[in-house]
């Protein structure tokens, strides 16, 4: 994967991110923020962080269990790696919370609202009652930069309605489908109270249900401070999930959800977020 494009703490971008390579095309699209994970910690003032979004970013939730491996980490010292799921909740999904339950591992869960959320409230429930990170991937996976802008603003708050209705929290952080946004689409995301999230590892699980190639892929890319890309709904996916938890504990990485990563700081609406 590219590595972050400047060590700026704050980067103004204009363009489109795409999924392959995540590569940033200039273009005549208006301007938008991008920062990393390290870089947001890093210009967090303490201050500003109260004591409700320190705890729920350590995932110290009142509703969730206690004693995930992540749980009061500082990643500012730590060695940790995001865990990220798109476009659940699938059959799958709560096989996958059975393992990340046993392993003590939290996640984001960046969910889709058409066929996954409407269909399986009871996957975001237990989602959000053990601890894991609801996030939205849009309603039906819409290319945000490809509608227009009163019909990228629905398929976002449809979602964020859904999720509401079902836990009585809305998600702060989206993934836009395939990686693309632009202006427009954070102006959105901003107005919604979303930040945007990418990632820097993708074990394109969407290509294969190879779970030995999944782990592999997953585990040449990951890097301190990255975000991992992975699908639950694929049925190569959630039995990678073990051996790639194991090894990275091995090679010393905390895994943790997004907002984990990011504390003190909190996600800033409108901000893109990649390592």
């Amino acid at each position: 994967m590219p590595k972050p494009i400047s060590p700026a703490r704050r980067t103004s971008m204009a363009g489109l991110l795409t999924a392959a390579s995540l590569t940033l095309a200039l273009s005549g699209c208006a301007t938008y923020d991008v920062t990393a994970p390290a870089d947001a910690r890093a210009e967090a003032p303490a201050a500003e962080v109260t004591k409700k979004d320190a705890a729920l970013a350590a995932g110290k939730d009142a509703k969730a269990p206690r004693g995930a491996a992540g749980d009061g980490v500082d990643c500012r010292k730590a060695k940790c790696v995001a865990l990220t799921f798109d476009a659940g909740p699938s059959e799958n999904t709560d096989r996958l919370l059975d393992i990340l339950k046993k392993e003590k591992v939290r996640a984001s869960f960046f969910m889709l609202g058409k066929n996954h959320v409407e269909k399986r409230p009871a996957e975001v429930k237990r989602i959000d009652a053990e601890g894991h990170e609801l996030a939205n991937h849009t309603w039906s996976h819409q290319i945000l930069t490809e509608i227009s802008p009163d019909a990228a603003k629905r398929e976002m708050s449809r979602l964020q309605e859904a999720v509401r209705k079902i836990t009585g929290k809305a998600p702060r952080l989206m993934r836009p489908p395939q990686g693309r946004t632009d202006g427009s689409v954070s102006e959105i995301s901003k107005d919604l109270g979303l930040a945007q999230v990418l990632w820097s590892v993708t074990a394109k699980d969407y290509q294969t249900n190879d779970s030995a190639l999944i782990t592999k892929r997953v585990l040449e890319q990951t890097e301190r401070d990255g975000i991992i890309l992975l699908h639950d709904i694929y049925r190569g996916t959630v039995p990678a999930v073990p051996g790639i938890l194991k090894e990275l504990k091995k090679r010393g990485y905390t895994v943790v959800t997004v907002s984990q990563l990011l504390s003190p700081a909190k996600p800033e609406p409108g901000m893109v977020y990649r390592p």
